[in-house]
């Protein structure tokens, strides 16, 4: 008898035993429309991201479809085809549409908000999730925290921002409620999707517009139609993006891929948060050596901000019974976290900015 044949038969006899674990699982294939322009290699490549990962976790059974903004549906109406069920996701912000509902704008973020690091925590660990859920479900789709931009800035101006008069009568683009807060002081606010944004600055149809952040701005162009660059983006310190699953395309999934979409996203997230703090240094540094006029909003200003934040914020929770729950349970963690981290971090952070700045 020949031993090694012997010996070596087990090993093949598993060998053939073993399923084609990539053929056993259910193929699906999803379309995903965006609110972001395909130019924008981290915004709408967070969402490419996404879709790479999924296939990859699933050895190309489960595939989605990322589409730019108006390729399937327009930049502000991704909700409305998830929810519909014309799309079976999308990658888009929920304080596009608080129009249907104000508890969609703490789903992004509120003004004078959490920093990222604190909004990931109140999302798995502070209950954020659930309350979310609750919004979403009335949507008809399943919200998962996708993406990240961390901490924006304050937008282009075509003219300075002295003092809170210079706000009267300023036509500004800027997205969820930081706008109505901007509208106590004077401001005439609209919300344009990001492809629309340059043209409208470029005609003088707006006097400023806020997006995201260096990296982003200068792709977009802003520089080349405004001069002075705001900051801080005090509206939106951390907002978070999400993937809207149609609710019952999500409840279709086998359990497996739920988990694989869970496991894309949260890396996307954290993808996304990481990769702006590693290009925007650079793109500020170019573009203040090309011309822009960095400024920081007066302290006056922003204090005038913080007050009509907090006024309206009152002014929608009375009106509103799940947004008045959901924010005094948001501002409650808001509150302890900026406590903690002005004694554990924000007191080393300006330690080592005041140092760096004398080197």
């Amino acid at each position: 008898m020949n031993r090694r044949h012997v010996l070596a038969a087990p090993a093949g006899a598993a060998l053939l035993a073993t399923p084609n674990l990539a053929a056993a699982q259910p193929r699906i294939r999803w379309r995903c429309p965006g609110s972001f322009p395909k130019s924008l290699d981290t915004l709408y490549g967070t969402q490419e991201f996404i879709a790479r990962r999924v296939s990859e976790m699933t050895d190309g059974a489960f595939q989605i479809q990322p589409f730019g903004p108006g390729e399937l549906v327009p930049a502000l109406q991704v909700l409305d085809a998830v929810s519909g069920g014309n799309v079976e996701c999308g990658y888009t912000s929920g304080y596009y549409y608080l129009g249907k509902d104000p508890s969609l704008a703490i789903v992004t973020c509120l003004p004078f908000g959490l920093s990222s690091r604190q909004h990931w925590a109140w999302l798995t660990h502070g209950g954020g999730r659930d309350l979310y859920a609750e919004v979403y479900r009335d949507q008809g789709v399943v919200g998962i925290p996708a993406g990240n931009t961390a901490a924006q800035m304050g937008g282009w101006f075509r003219k300075e921002i002295r003092t809170v008069d210079d706000l009267k009568g300023l036509k500004f683009r800027i997205a969820g409620y930081g706008g109505n807060v901007l509208g106590k002081l004077g401001v005439i606010t609209q919300q344009i999707g990001g492809p629309d944004i340059y043209p409208a600055l470029e005609r003088g149809v707006i006097d400023g517009a806020e997006w995201v952040g260096p990296h982003d701005d200068e792709k977009l162009g802003f520089q080349r139609v405004a001069q002075y660059y705001y900051y801080p983006g005090w509206w939106e310190y951390s907002p978070s993006i999400d993937l809207m699953v149609n609710a019952k395309a999500h409840d279709d999934l086998p359990a497996q891929y739920k988990a694989v979409l869970a496991a894309a996203c949260t890396e996307a997230w954290h993808w996304m948060a990481a990769r702006y703090d590693v290009l925007n240094p650079a793109a500020l540094r170019r573009l203040i050596a090309g011309g822009t006029q960095l400024r920081g909003f007066p302290r006056p200003v922003l204090e005038a901000c913080y007050r009509a934040t907090q006024e309206f914020h009152g002014e929608i929770g009375a009106g509103n019974a799940r947004f008045k729950r959901i924010h005094e349970k948001w501002d409650a963690f808001r509150i302890e976290q900026t406590q903690w981290l002005r004694v554990a971090e924000d007191s080393l952070g300006n330690f080592l900015a005041v140092q760096t700045a004398q080197r």
